[in-house]
């Protein structure tokens, strides 16, 4: 990831062109540190609320987030279409102004799909990509290899992997990501695998093998447990609602205050259950839907619809969410 903007960095930002051979290998990770999913808030008829997208990024970003991610699984993006992608990703990009780098989600049925998204989001400014396994093609894994060396090659900004397998069927095993990090295909991980084993695994084979992978969690409630084992970033959807908590807990963990880090960890553990609040919802609808109505509480984002044809969160569903969120701290008197 050489050349590619650092945590917090300015508004200049360049580009080195990431060629999968070994001869061009990526030095060191510069994306770091908490990197929420963005929420893709929506008006009830289903647009892109670009006002109220903006107004989220400009406050997650105002709370010391080290980045953003957008078009992930928080993001809804196989919802959306092609046309409200380019148009979440250049307004995250417009709001951000520099800030803090974007990375953007390649997400898609084949390699081709996902080859032409990830051209559009390095068209729309992303500074990274971040790309699954094909969501629909049945590929092994040799296959699935050929398919990120295929985006890596296609794009000048560093590739991620992004590990999902409760989306794609497959799990990526760590001697592929490592090898391909030494060889400098690919720039992280985003792991989402829910293998805290298979996590702690990846990092020590990272380090084993001089990688420069920088390795990201997805997890909501053991961030601290991850970052004491090494990891270099995290990208919780909760942090839509709680940004500056997630940044707390980054810094103190930083600072090697492990027991402070552990007590808002639980503070934020507590908050998590908002997602647990709708009963016999599952899917997209229980998470992402507590996170909108969360935000909508705040003031962040105008209204917790979801995506057709999810339906947004029954009423007392989203009392319970509220008051949770307030609990945390995050509403006021």
């Amino acid at each position: 990831m050489s050349g590619a903007p650092l945590a917090g960095a300015g508004p200049t930002q360049t580009h080195t062109p990431l060629n999968p051979e070994p001869e061009h290998l990526v030095t060191s990770p510069t994306f770091r540190g908490i990197v929420p999913p963005v929420l893709t808030p929506l008006t009830t008829e289903g647009e892109v609320d670009v006002a109220s997208l903006e107004r989220l990024v400009d406050h997650l970003v105002t709370e010391g987030v080290h980045g953003l991610f957008v078009l992930g699984s928080t993001g809804e993006v196989a919802y959306l279409t092609d046309e409200q992608r380019d148009l979440v990703v250049r307004t995250v990009v417009r709001a951000a102004d520099g800030r803090v780098p974007v990375m953007g989600g390649a997400i898609d049925l084949t390699t081709a799909r996902v080859v032409e998204r990830a051209k559009a989001l390095v068209a729309a400014g992303a500074d990274a990509v971040v790309a699954t396994a094909p969501v629909y093609a049945l590929n092994d894994l040799d296959e699935i290899e050929r398919h990120l060396r295929a985006v890596a090659a296609a794009v000048d900004v560093p590739l991620f992997a992004y590990d999902i397998p409760v989306r794609v069927r497959t799990k990526l095993p760590a001697d592929l990501l490592v090898r391909l990090g030494v060889e400098g295909v690919l720039a992280g991980v985003k792991d989402s695998s829910g293998d805290d084993v298979g996590f702690r695994r990846l990092v020590a084979a990272n380090a084993a093998a001089g990688s420069p992978l920088a390795l990201f969690t997805g997890h909501e409630v053991v961030v601290d447990g991850m970052l004491l084992l090494g990891a270099d970033g995290v990208v919780p959807g909760l942090a839509n609602v709680d940004a500056g908590g997630y940044v707390r807990l980054w810094d103190l963990a930083q600072a090697g205050k492990w027991d402070d880090a552990k007590l808002e960890q639980d503070r934020i553990a507590a908050l998590f259950e908002i997602v647990f609040q709708a009963k016999g919802r599952s899917g997209d609808a229980a998470g992402v839907g507590a996170f909108k109505i969360a935000a909508r509480a705040q003031g962040l984002i105008d209204t917790p619809t979801l995506a057709f044809p999810v339906e947004a969160l029954d009423a007392d569903v989203a009392a319970r969410v509220e008051e949770i969120t307030r609990a945390a701290g995050l509403l006021g008197d």
